[in-house]
């Protein structure tokens, strides 16, 4: 459906007012009256922009999340070619999880729209993403010599995600961000070679 300007303005407010709420302490079991509430939309709005209702509008508040795990480590993940480089990513990594605290949204969503198709594709297409822009630059820091040339980059880089996502869920439980910054050292002391 090809949509006015206004148009894209509501359906993006709705995404944002959605995530937002997402965000927030409790968004275990969100309807579409909360999410009507929130973004001050009514009914027919949401489903004139997302007319299969609920899921289509939790799989666009993933895809907008998603975007934004990337974004957010954005310059600093696209240009990880020096040492001070991988330090502003990971610091930024860091940052972004410390101020997000225990709420993920994506986890919120990926529970509520596991069964929803797209859902999984999602999840799938933003680890890949991430994983290209690391593995690109371990073997931009293999190519100045500053990590070992028998380094398997795509092995390396998808410790990284995992220790990511690890890092992320031992916060989600715990509230402590340090595991997640111990991965983070510990791999970025792997590339080093200390």
């Amino acid at each position: 459906m090809a949509l006015t300007a206004k148009g894209r303005a509501t359906r993006q407010r709705i995404i944002e007012g959605a995530a937002e709420y997402l965000r927030s302490d409790d968004p275990a079991g969100v309807t579409l009256d909360d999410i009507r509430a929130i973004t001050g939309t009514s009914k027919s709005q949401i489903f004139h922009y997302f007319p299969d209702g609920k899921e289509e509008v939790l799989l666009a508040v993933a895809r907008y999340e998603a975007d934004r795990v990337i974004d957010d480590q954005q310059p600093h993940l696209g240009a990880l070619s020096s040492w001070a480089a991988w330090k502003r990513w990971r610091d930024s990594v860091v940052a972004r999880y410390r101020a997000q605290g225990r709420n993920c949204p994506l986890g919120a969503l990926m529970g509520q729209v596991g069964s929803t198709p797209g859902a999984a594709e999602v999840v799938t297409t933003l680890l890949a993403q991430w994983q290209v822009h690391i593995r690109r630059g371990i073997t931009e820091m293999q190519a100045a010599g500053l990590v070992r040339d028998g380094l398997d980059a795509d092995r390396v880089a998808s410790a990284f995600i995992a220790g990511i996502q690890g890092g992320v869920q031992v916060l989600r439980s715990t509230g402590g961000i340090e595991h997640l910054e111990a991965t983070l050292d510990t791999l970025i002391d792997h590339l080093r070679g200390v």
